[in-house]
């Protein structure tokens, strides 16, 4: 699994001139603590592990955090959950992503996958979002209110975030590709007062009109006040001015620059689990702990500031969405791409890198593959002469991907694997512009984070041995708690259950002798494609609403060579058969109640599905069997209700050569 010597190293000019560098120096110069070596990322990394008070305090002087009001210690107490950072600060998200960045500087770029492209400067992006505001009081809205977008990718709901932030109201959205099911599933749980709602989308070369389904979506969400119509892709509902105004109508008010304080764990947004066992999920992250994490991974990590463009291929749906907004409290042009990644040709991501001198680009091991397979030669035919790292997350990446990108875009580029997740809207591992890259691996652990590998019994397990991903202290950027969720019971039951006092993730890692992080996949059910977490419990409800089945189970299963496979099982009613009409009616169902992107890679007919004793599915045991691992030690046969479907899926999983 591990390699002798790193395939990549930092230049000089990395060692010495990263910001990472230039804070470690710094926390010598203040007497925070005297390192050995500035330019040592591990030394400064055990250092944030050990002292997370200290660190996270040193962050906020560093990057001269503006509190309204300040707290006497950043972490009176360490314990877990519960602990609270920065008692009795207050301070602004919004006034934070507004503070850098010069008037005429491109803030926002989106381009759409037909070439669509437009932009606001920093100086339109402040106006709009001051003109936004204004709106919103206008409408009542304020802190604890809560604000929802249904919209593609786009420049308006960057704008409305902000200003929702700006007001001290609560943020949450999904993307227009969800059935408005599936988007109420989530946002109707907030009660929100105002939603923002686009008219359509541009994928794999259509125009996808949403109106009607926008129409739907607002008659589910209870107490919505008012709709403000964006038109997205040509398109948008119609304006009624009692219930439904225009965005032009938003941006042409007057507003004022003033932010309005909160205190340092006021609701900022609310991100959704994936819905595995019923309805998702809110994670409710402050205003305080989002800053703070998205100081340290865009700006350490990634080493982004006002003379940066970052470009990350994501969605409103998924968290890479919020990690890539706060590229502006750097000061960088942040760049937003609505559409197919492949489309109209494979190299649209890279052409999209050149064009606009990008110099961190965020991408999935699935486009790295795509781009092998295609045969590319970016680096040959395109001028990435800008580009300094190519950020990687949302499944293994496989060893190859990286010796590709040496070969085929450039030695001199960093490829930062990355892991973290919607709990934190931040990184567990990474990299930073000091840490040597070996392939299959992972650089290092996150400053600020205390990672452990630990067995079941709660024993750290030595360097090169696998076991589940574990956090011993607190970091600030974890949930204020679950929405809906009085006493806590949902929230300590996700992290806290198995190991009392301390964070599991849910991942299974090795840490390695020298450091390095390997992720072997989620130790959950949890489907996770391409980075996108999808909720199986809206598949099931798709196709389990037809006659036609009787039952279902769907996994996502990791292999070997970086690729991720996600089968459905069906057991089919009496007279139905495995016809291509049945396949394309079980795609279309899922499609239309929850999304393409929950379609399944393939159906497969099984005469009957195991259930737990209690009527569960069996989906972690399922995912283990194909995945190669003994059925004696994943499932009981004692402790399922059909040992004969149990050993259905294990003769098709050794038909399959696993």
């Amino acid at each position: 699994m591990s390699v002798a010597e790193p395939q990549w190293i930092p230049s000089q000019r990395q060692l010495t001139g990263a910001r990472v560098v230039r804070f470690a120096r710094w926390l010598g110069e203040r007497g925070v603590t005297k390192l050995a070596d500035p330019a040592d990322y591990a030394e400064l990394q055990a250092w944030s592990a050990r002292h997370p008070g200290d660190f996270w305090q040193a962050v906020a002087d560093y990057y001269e955090v503006d509190f309204a009001d300040t707290a006497e210690e950043a972490l009176p107490d360490r314990t877990m959950p519960g602990t609270h950072w920065f008692p009795g600060a207050t301070l602004n998200f919004a006034h934070h992503m507004l503070r850098r960045g010069d008037d005429g500087r491109d803030a926002v770029i989106l381009i759409r996958e037909d070439g669509h492209r437009e932009s606001v400067s920093f100086a339109e992006l402040r106006s709009q979002v001051a003109s936004v505001t204004a709106r919103l009081r206008a409408l009542g809205v304020g802190p604890g209110d809560r604000v929802v977008g249904y919209l593609p990718n786009c420049i308006e709901g960057v704008v409305a975030f902000v200003a929702s932030a700006a007001v001290g109201a609560t943020w949450s959205q999904t993307a227009l590709d969800y059935g408005p099911r599936a988007a109420a599933d989530r946002l109707a749980q907030l009660r929100p007062t105002v939603l923002f709602a686009g008219g359509g989308y541009v994928f794999k070369g259509e125009t996808r009109d949403r109106r009607d389904a926008v129409e739907e979506l607002r008659g589910l969400l209870p107490g919505l006040v008012h709709t403000i119509a964006v038109r997205t892709a040509g398109l948008s509902i119609d304006a009624d001015h009692d219930v439904v105004s225009t965005w032009e109508e938003a941006v042409a008010d007057e507003g004022g620059r003033d932010m309005r304080p909160v205190p340092f764990d006021h609701p900022l947004w609310v991100l959704f689990t994936s819905g595995t066992t019923g309805h998702p999920k809110g994670i409710v992250h402050g205003h305080g702990g989002a800053l703070m994490e998205q100081l340290v991974s865009p700006g350490f990590h990634m080493d982004l500031d006002e003379n940066d463009v970052f470009f990350w291929y994501t969605s409103p749906n998924w968290m890479m969405w919020n990690a890539q907004v706060c590229g502006l409290l750097h000061g960088s042009t942040i760049v937003l791409y609505d559409g197919n990644p492949t489309s109209p040709t494979t190299d649209a991501l890279w052409r999209l890198v050149a064009d606009l001198g990008v110099t961190v680009f965020g991408t999935s091991p699935g486009y790295l593959q795509a781009s092998a397979r295609a045969g590319l030669e970016p680096g040959r035919d395109l001028d990435l002469s800008r580009l300094q790292l190519i950020g990687v997350t949302g499944s293994v990446l496989p060893a190859a991907c990286n010796a590709w990108v040496r070969q085929h875009v450039s030695p001199d580029v960093q490829v930062g694997s990355m892991s973290g997740g919607t709990d934190v809207v931040g990184v567990f591992v990474g990299s930073a512009p000091t840490t040597p890259v070996y392939d299959g691996e992972i650089c290092a652990p996150a400053l600020g984070v205390a990672i452990e590998a630990w067995d079941e019994s709660g024993h750290r397990v030595p360097p090169g041995v696998a076991g589940e991903m574990v956090i011993t202290e607190p970091m600030p950027s974890m949930p204020l708690s679950f929405w809906d969720d009085p006493d806590g019971h949902a929230y300590h039951d996700a992290y806290f259950s198995m190991f009392p006092g301390v964070w599991r993730q849910g991942d299974s890692i090795t840490i390695t002798e020298r450091g390095t992080v390997v992720i072997h996949g989620r130790s959950d059910s949890t489907l996770n494609r391409n980075g996108v977490r999808l909720g199986s419990a809206e598949i099931y409800q798709a196709v389990e609403s037809l006659t036609e089945v009787e039952d279902s189970l769907v996994v996502g299963v990791e292999q070997p060579d970086g690729g991720y496979w996600m089968p459905m099982f069906v057991v089919l009613a009496p007279g139905i058969d495995a016809s291509d009409q049945t396949v394309e009616l079980l795609r279309s169902e899922i499609a239309r109640r929850a999304s393409a992107r929950h379609v399944p890679d393939e159906f497969v007919v099984a005469p009957s599905l195991p259930h737990t004793r209690t009527g569960k599915k069996l989906e972690v045991p399922v995912k283990r069997i194909l995945q190669g691992a003994d059925p004696e030690r994943v499932s009981s046969a004692g402790a399922v209700d059909d040992p004969d479907a149990l050993q259905w899926l294990v003769e098709y999983a050794r038909a399959r050569g696993v």
